[in-house]
């Protein structure tokens, strides 16, 4: 009785694997940037609806064509989307141009991290904007760094002061950080919300153009173009029948 009780519940987990396996992942948004250092594929994240569905609206308006990365910080990150950017001049200070919204921040760690690759809201900082919300249209795509153990305690200990213990390093996480990297110290208190798919050379490139004190490139990089490549959330017109004529 004991063999057959094990027998079948060996059946039933080989076919739980099996279906799980073959399970597709949820499928996701995808936008493609195309800028002048050549072009960028972003998956949105679900887990995130609020600024996947934000960001596909913006990019429907035409809002990121023609725009700069306005802010770039080698080892850390690549920023966009300011609005004040599109007819800027030379050495012109930007950074403030947003839309007069802003959106509920939707943490979601340890899912969603600041690894290398990830896509972020950007935001006024705490003393302005206690409750963490992200600016409409402003982004960044992290680059950062690969961290020791040592350093990743040092960041941890910050974690848990700047937010009173609300964030924790996972295993997960720390070993991202430290063979993949990324920016660690900002988990928890900015929104991400996607992730780069294609373009991570693309992105290298950027990070390490020259800046002046404004960490504003010397040269200007634009977003020539951004358009959504797939959408899934977008529901299709069923097709119209023809009318059956009516017998007589």
């Amino acid at each position: 009785m004991k063999k057959i009780v094990f027998c079948l519940l060996a059946v039933w987990c080989l076919n739980a694997v099996a279906q799980e396996l073959t399970t597709p992942m949820l499928d996701r948004a995808e936008v493609l940037l195309e800028t002048t250092e050549g072009n960028i594929r972003i998956a949105l994240c679900n887990e995130t609806p609020k600024h996947r569905d934000n960001f596909l609206k913006l990019v429907r308006m035409h809002v990121y064509d023609s725009l700069l990365f306005h802010r770039v910080v080698k080892d850390f990150m690549i920023q966009g989307g300011d609005l004040n950017s599109k007819h800027a001049k030379p050495g012109q200070l930007l950074g403030t141009g947003d839309l007069d919204y802003t959106i509920e921040p939707e943490f979601q760690l340890p899912q969603l991290y600041h690894k290398r690759g990830m896509l972020a809201a950007a935001r006024e900082g705490d003393q302005v904007n206690p409750e963490m919300r992200s600016g409409a249209c402003q982004f960044y795509i992290v680059w950062g760094k690969k961290f020791t153990d040592q350093m990743i305690g040092r960041v941890q200990e910050k974690l848990k002061e700047r937010t009173h213990g609300r964030v924790l390093l996972t295993p997960e996480m720390i070993a991202t950080y430290k063979t993949i990297g990324g920016t660690p110290h900002l988990d928890g208190q900015y929104t991400v919300f996607g992730e780069v798919l294609e373009g991570f050379d693309v992105v290298d490139r950027i990070q390490q153009k020259p800046v002046d004190s404004n960490h504003r490139p010397l040269t200007d990089v634009r977003i020539m173009k951004a358009t959504i490549t797939h959408d899934p959330f977008v529901k299709k017109e069923e097709p119209k029948q023809e009318a059956k004529k009516r017998r007589r």
